[in-house]
């Protein structure tokens, strides 16, 4: 029994035009990201520290999809034989190490918000201590809403 290929399900020419409109697609896509992190950063709804990290993917996006060789030759540079493989593996990269960062920083907010209300538990109980037995009714414990 002989096995016959299968044909080709798109023609080339079609698969260099989905090429073409993807890599164009994409510089938008990095440029209309761009945009929104700084609409962000001006509304003060996103620190500058995050703000450069999420622009410099943007640019990633607008150089990839400007130059569209850049990846294969990436990736022909690095031994990875299917290039998408190298832009699925260094995302994966980039946010592993940004949940690290902000596992990072959610920790170190958590003991800073524990010695804070510590710090206010001391506070308010040296106030308490001068202001006598019986403390007014501004010193009640009183949680912000």
């Amino acid at each position: 029994m002989t096995t016959v290929p299968a044909p080709s399900v798109l023609a080339p020419s079609v698969l260099a035009a989905a090429t073409a409109r993807l890599h164009v697609i994409t510089a938008i896509a990095g440029v209309v990201a761009m945009l929104g992190i700084l609409r962000l950063v001006r509304r003060r709804q996103l620190r500058a520290k995050y703000a450069l990290l999420w622009l410099a993917v943007g640019v990633a996006f607008v150089v990839l999809g400007a130059s569209p060789g850049l990846l294969d030759w990436a990736a022909k540079r690095m031994g990875v034989a299917y290039a998408p493989d190298l832009l699925f593996l260094l995302g994966t990269l980039f946010l592993v190490l940004v949940v690290m960062h902000l596992s990072w920083e959610l920790s170190r907010l958590e003991d800073r918000t524990k010695l804070l209300a510590e710090e206010v538990a001391l506070m308010r109980t040296e106030l308490r201590a001068h202001a006598g037995a019986t403390p007014p009714a501004a010193l009640d414990d009183r949680r912000p809403a």
